[in-house]
């Protein structure tokens, strides 16, 4: 037997998993922990400005890395980013939260201290975070390194967030170790061969037997990093393949078989045609959130449609369910013993959004979205805020190896600044393109500061139609309170210290400021892109001004009925 400390042991297990950044605010109950984040050469602090933002950040990176980390203080600080873990929660994104409480004698004593609700009450933090959380749990010195453990791997295997309260006196406590730690157990539950092969059977079947299957991507592909197996899956059918907004960029666009996005009965009416005749529909990790199915819509119309439906733990057959099969092992097996296309290379130019429309020079959604792909660096990771953003990034050409980030399952507004720090520091080799709206950013723009204080170079769009437009195209589009205070955005990187001198000599390494611009025209915007595509390692930010009514087709869409939900 030997040592080790619950904190070394903690920091050990968030490597392991492939965690180099831990994000989060120090607070007297934490700073040990952070103690040993900043004195470990493989793990960098991610500083960020408050506990919301880093929650948003860990979610960010984990969508790019596979997991994420958080560190808060006990009471206020686990509150704060709460919000963030919840949208981790409901989007399947794996953070885990650290939380460093009280001395454990405090605890016991039901002290009074700063940071609880005054009632002597040490455990309700810990009850909300476990409603939050998949696996939670607050450390003692006989249970903290099984309790890492278990929470860590259950984590990462559902792909939801966990939650770890360590007491101050414990994070340097020593514990017992055997000499050699067993690894994490990450791996998912294997398929029982026999069901399997009755599924196989089953699938076949429904294929043969259909004349019009038409494929759909979502999400879950993405969290479980399916998107090899999905696309050797889509490429070998041949079948028309559809991805849902939350499933963008799953499937490789340059596929024949690609058609376009879907969202219900809100999907383009080109799209719509070319799977009307649809008889077999398999869908693979689906999502059916209002935003993602065009408010519980549906674009077939086909009243004897069948479904197969592939989740990483189950598979359906019409209504058949076999709750032990995920495709995580059966799609590659449905891949190799799929039959020959059945329409091999006989699709149209796939549908596309409507063209530039020329008779006006402001920057539309129309315009915006149908150019920026020219200025888009390859495997770039585009990260785009719920409202008009979040739409209107599904009409984008993609290229393949590009990564979409975005948030509207649980569509918190300002969640899309911190995500794209998290992303940012995930892979510093891709390049981050954020798309944020005016009102959005009011609400997080504070982790500006942390892009240039960490050295990371993003290309911020500011998206400036002056107001809430979502909300004022649902209810109240003259009504004051979607409105606010007009700010000069364009100064941003000013304000945040990337001019200042002793920003640049504090021993790190600030982003190279680039372009500051507020851009109110076509010619503006297309001169602006040049200078940003001239200067790759600098952060740029520009501030777009748009009308203020102006809208992507599919948000329009799904507002008007949105009222009445």
């Amino acid at each position: 037997m030997t040592y080790i400390t619950i904190g070394a042991h903690i920091i050990n297990r968030l490597k392991q998993v492939g965690i180099d950044t831990v994000f989060g605010v120090p607070g007297d109950f934490n700073m040990p922990l952070l103690d040993l984040i900043e004195d470990d050469v493989e793990l960098t602090w991610g500083n960020n400005a408050n506990e919301l933002n880093a929650a948003y950040a860990a979610d960010g990176y984990a969508r790019v890395r596979g997991m994420g980390a958080i560190v808060t203080t006990f009471g206020v600080g686990e509150l704060s980013a709460a919000n963030g873990i919840a949208g981790a929660y409901t989007e399947r994104v794996p953070v885990i939260h650290i939380v460093g409480s009280p001395h454990t004698n405090s605890q016991a004593k039901g002290a009074l201290l700063h940071h609880t609700l005054g009632n002597g009450d040490y455990d309700v933090f810990h009850k909300i975070g476990a409603m939050l959380t998949i696996a939670s749990t607050k450390l003692t010195l006989e249970n903290a390194l099984t309790e890492i453990d278990r929470v860590i791997e259950a984590a990462f295997i559902n792909k939801r967030p966990g939650y770890i309260n360590v007491p101050i006196d414990l994070i340097d406590a020593l514990v017992k170790t055997p000499l050699i730690v067993a690894p994490l157990q990450l791996s998912l539950p294997k398929n029982p061969e026999n069901i399997q092969f009755i599924v196989i059977n089953q699938v076949l079947r429904a294929i043969t037997e259909a004349k019009h299957p038409t494929i759909i991507v979502d999400s879950t592909v993405h969290r479980y990093g399916l998107l090899e197996e999905v696309n050797a899956f889509v490429k070998r059918s041949g079948f028309p393949t559809l991805s849902t907004m939350l499933g963008k960029g799953a499937v490789d666009e340059s596929f024949p078989n690609y058609r376009g996005i879907y969202n219900g009965s809100f999907t383009y009416e080109g799209v719509k045609d070319e799977i009307k005749d649809t008889d077999l529909l398999i869908e693979i990790g689906s999502v059916k959130s209002d935003l993602n199915t065009g408010n519980f819509s549906c674009g077939f119309a086909n009243t004897s449609l069948k479904t197969i439906t592939l989740e990483i733990s189950s598979t359906i057959i019409n209504h058949s369910e076999y709750g032990c099969v995920g495709m995580h092992e059966l799609l590659p097996l449905l891949t190799s013993a799929l039959p020959v296309s059945k329409n091999p290379n006989m699709f149209s130019p796939r549908v596309m959004p409507d063209p530039i429309d020329t008779s006006c020079n402001d920057i539309t959604h129309n315009y915006l979205w149908n150019k920026i792909p020219e200025y888009l660096a390859p495997k770039s990771v585009i990260v785009s805020e719920t409202g008009s953003a979040g739409f209107g990034v599904s009409s984008v050409k993609s290229t393949k190896g590009t990564i979409y980030i975005n948030q509207l399952y649980w569509a918190s507004i300002g969640y899309s600044v911190g995500a794209a720090v998290g992303a940012a520091f995930a892979d510093r080799a891709r390049k981050v393109y954020l798309f944020v709206g005016d009102g959005s950013f009011q609400l997080t723009l504070q982790e500006i500061s942390v892009f240039i204080h960490q050295g990371l170079t993003p290309v911020i769009f500011l998206l400036n139609n002056d107001g809430y437009l979502t909300e004022k195209l649902i209810h109240g589009p003259e009504r004051k309170y979607n409105n606010f205070q007009m700010w000069d955005y364009s100064k941003t990187l000013g304000y945040f210290g990337g001019h200042l001198e002793t920003n640049q000599t504090n021993g790190k390494s600030p982003s190279e400021i680039g372009l500051e611009s507020k851009v109110t025209n076509r010619q503006e915007f297309e001169d602006a892109m040049q200078s940003v595509c001239q200067q790759p390692n600098k952060i740029h930010f520009l501030e777009l001004v748009m009308p203020e009514f102006d809208t992507p087709y599919e948000l329009s869409q799904y507002c008007v009925t949105s009222e009445n939900r």
